[in-house]
């Protein structure tokens, strides 16, 4: 052996190449284009290289750099080459699809001649292997279990917080940018200590450091920075120096947090004598270690923030469809509410954001009968929501129309099943849809419903709270194209009286299919709780009984949740009618019946005079042409059949000529011996701020407005009627039709005064 001092041998020498060859640590060169021209054995086995696989010119960052660390080492790749040596610490993806933490220096490599830089030597070896060290990987381990659980910002930042304090610090601050402001959104400490008012900054507050300031160091250089010495010398205000030095600040670790080439703030952590441990200070492998958590907080964070952003936007988009709110409804008052989904793991896609087809609405119709109807799409996403969208459009244009619920069911299935979606086996999906349709007449407490399979909404009284017992609902929308038996769908329709003063709650199946924590969902349960919330509150309002509903069920709520309550009033409601032989003297009759109402309803005298004038128009029509005798119309899952066609085959459309037309029904009715075969109803409504008037009688041909000529006498009633009255319509009815029309009660001024 050579003895110290005294000139080698040669045949005792290892060569350069054998001495890298059998060296216990990793050395890689790359040149300028972080291409690999050279790893020795231990890099082989540390970075996972594949035997017999020649890796000379691939990219060191895309066989073994993990992504979540290849713009930093972009970025550090550039300051080697620029003459500055590196040291830090790497996450790396091995062969054999492991990854581990590599610690390593980084030097140029200069051309001998030239002396230009070509190239960087990287020296490597494992990090995490003492007894201590160990400890803290399993602290990043924990770290990146804890954020890969969470896509929630709050959650996410608090979580991290928690798992460093105390284990590896005692205080713990993010702080984050709101366009140039800094604003503090966690602040931890350890031993429940808390920091005494206007002292050190609160969450929610802007965080000011000053120019010298470790933690503004580690923003400008976006390096992680350790501070031992000098930490009150450049603190930001005097009360705060004087707590860091009472709580007894020892070390300081701030690490700018960088996610897609943006610094979003920086993570602080400091140790002081609130806990008991042997360690006062942070050394370089600490700094490594926080380096290489801030970096997976920042891409944590970042993913939260865009995740929150995609669930906002899906969010608004599910509330732009349904109704944010309704006009007044005399005879009703509403209360409604629509729960998002939480997000749910997708299988190969990650963590989803939910939006779902469920729906609700509330429709004034004619006459001051209301629409209710409440329904949801199969499914959850965009399309389930886009297939709400269209379908509660779809339906409430089919009943502002009249149509009776029934049909409108009927309609609802076709379109439906025009809504499908190509399934990728050759065939097309059609989502299934239930949906309960229901028309409330005020006045006479009638509701008339069909239900497409959606569950029975609870009658709230002032005795009891259960279901309301419908007819057995048909089968959901869409089932005819899915089941592929190509057989007709018929949907009923049914009749009830609600009691005075009751009020229903309509839901979607997602308040009662929550998943408690623990255990599986329990429909018939999860009814039973919400049935006894609502009884102890059935005697307060709308809002109160919507809130008791959607709170009574607990755990998560897994798909979303539309609810519809409504409370039935007979509050400022009133109706006069009367009947009316169907000839040319009843006219002056039948608006002097309203003359006399409107009067007795305090309707002021210019709106009364305007209407009265409206019922002219309208029973002058149906004096006109009114049948001779009754006609009975049937509705069936087939159709609408009446029992007698309109006469000598003509035009089914309601003509409003008048001309001459007056005199010659007088001379029909005197020849005819039996005038009182024809006759018609006038029907007058008011609610609070409105009257509507309707005129029944057995003509089936609907109204419609026609352009009279300059010279006409008549044909311009209907046309009056759409001017002047704030909406009219037709409708069939069982046994011909109803016109109606709507008109406020006062002025713009309101109610006259005294």
């Amino acid at each position: 052996m050579t003895r110290w001092g005294e000139p080698s041998r040669e045949s005792d020498a290892l060569t350069t190449a054998a001495v890298v060859e059998q060296a216990q640590i990793a050395v890689v060169v790359i040149d300028r284009h972080s291409n690999l021209r050279y790893w020795n054995p231990f890099a082989r086995e540390l970075f996972g290289f594949v035997d017999g696989r020649d890796h000379v010119g691939l990219s060191l960052l895309d066989i073994g750099i993990h992504e979540s660390d290849r713009e930093h080492a972009v970025q550090l790749a550039r300051r080697v080459l620029r003459g500055e040596p590196w040291e830090g610490t790497f996450a790396v993806l091995r062969g054999d699809g492991t990854w581990i933490h590599v610690r390593a220096q980084a030097v140029p490599v200069r051309d001998d001649e030239t002396g230009e830089i070509d190239g960087i030597t990287l020296i490597a070896r494992e990090a995490l292997r003492s007894g201590r060290v160990e400890e803290q990987y399993g602290l990043l381990e924990r770290i990146g279990s804890r954020l890969a659980g969470s896509l929630e910002f709050d959650s996410t930042v608090k979580g991290v917080a928690g798992i460093l304090v105390p284990q590896f610090a005692d205080h713990c601050f993010i702080d984050l940018y709101d366009d140039d402001r800094l604003i503090r959104q966690v602040s931890v400490h350890a031993e429940g200590w808390t920091p005494p008012p206007r002292s050190w900054v609160e969450p929610g507050e802007e965080v000011r450091y000053p120019e010298r300031h470790f933690v503004t160091q580690a923003l400008r250089r976006l390096e992680t920075v350790v501070s031992s010495e000098h930490l009150f010398s450049n603190s930001p205000n005097d009360r705060s120096d004087r707590v860091s030095r009472q709580v007894g600040v020892t070390s300081a670790i701030a690490a700018p947090l960088r996610a897609r080439g943006e610094v979003l703030g920086v993570l602080t952590l400091a140790l002081s004598g609130l806990s008991p441990r042997q360690k006062r200070t942070y050394g370089g492998f600490d700094r490594d270690l926080v380096g290489a958590i801030a970096s997976r907080v920042a891409l944590a964070i970042d993913n939260a923030r865009l995740f929150e952003e995609e669930r906002s936007t899906a969010l608004a988009f599910q509330h732009s469809l349904l109704p944010r709110g309704f006009p007044q409804l005399d005879g009703l008052t509403v209360a409604h509410r629509y729960l998002p989904a939480g997000p749910f793991q997708a299988d190969g896609y990650g963590v989803q954001t939910q939006v779902g087809g469920d729906f609700y609405d509330a429709i004034p119709l004619s006459a001051g009968r209301v629409g209710l109807v409440i329904g949801d799409v199969e499914g959850h996403g965009p399309h389930a929501a886009a297939v709400m969208g269209q379908l509660r459009a779809a339906l409430r244009a089919f009943a502002q129309a009249d149509r009776e619920p029934a049909d409108i069911l009927r309609e609802l299935d076709e379109w439906v099943r025009q809504l499908g979606q190509p399934d990728g086996d050759g065939g097309t999906w059609i989502p299934s849809v239930s949906c309960l349709y229901m028309v409330y007449d005020a006045w006479s407490r009638e509701l008339s419903y069909a239900n497409a399979g959606h569950a029975p909404p609870l009658l709230v009284t002032s005795d009891s709270v259960e279901p309301l017992e419908l007819a057995l609902p048909d089968r959901m929308l869409g089932v005819r194209a899915k089941s592929g038996s190509g057989e007709d769908i018929v949907y009923h329709q049914a009749d009830l009286r609600l009691p005075t003063g009751a009020t229903l709650v309509m839901y979607t199946d997602g308040l009662v299919d929550r998943h408690p924590a623990g255990g599986r969902p329990d429909p018939e349960r999860a009814l039973a709780r919400m049935t006894d919330r609502v009884a102890e509150v059935a005697d307060k309002d709308v809002e109160q009984i919507a809130e008791a509903a959607v709170n009574s069920v607990p755990g998560r709520l897994d798909d979303d949740t539309a609810l519809l309550v409504v409370r039935t009033n007979s509050d400022q409601l009133a109706l006069t009618e009367g009947w009316f032989r169907s000839d040319a003297s009843t006219v002056g009759e039948a608006r002097h019946l309203a003359a006399q109402t409107f009067k007795a309803w305090g309707m002021d005298r210019d709106q009364a005079e305007l209407a009265c004038l409206l019922v002219s128009e309208i029973v002058t029509n149906v004096v006109i042409h009114a049948t001779p005798r009754p006609v009975h119309r049937e509705f069936t899952g087939g159709g609408v059949f009446d029992s007698e066609s309109p006469l000598d085959g003509g035009d089914d459309e309601f003509d409003e000529d008048w001309t001459d037309l007056l005199e010659a029904a007088a001379e029909e009715d005197e020849a005819s011996e039996d005038p009182a075969e024809k006759e018609f109803l006038l029907r007058l409504r008011s609610g609070a701020e409105t009257v509507w008037v309707e005129v029944f009688d057995h003509d089936l041909r609907l109204p419609r407005i026609r352009s009279a000529a300059a010279d006409d006498e008549g044909g311009r009633g209907l046309y009056l009627v759409e001017q002047l009255a704030t909406r009219w319509g037709s409708r069939p009815t069982p046994d011909g039709k109803a016109v109606w029309f709507e008109m406020p009660m006062f002025g713009e001024e309101g109610p006259d005064e005294g």
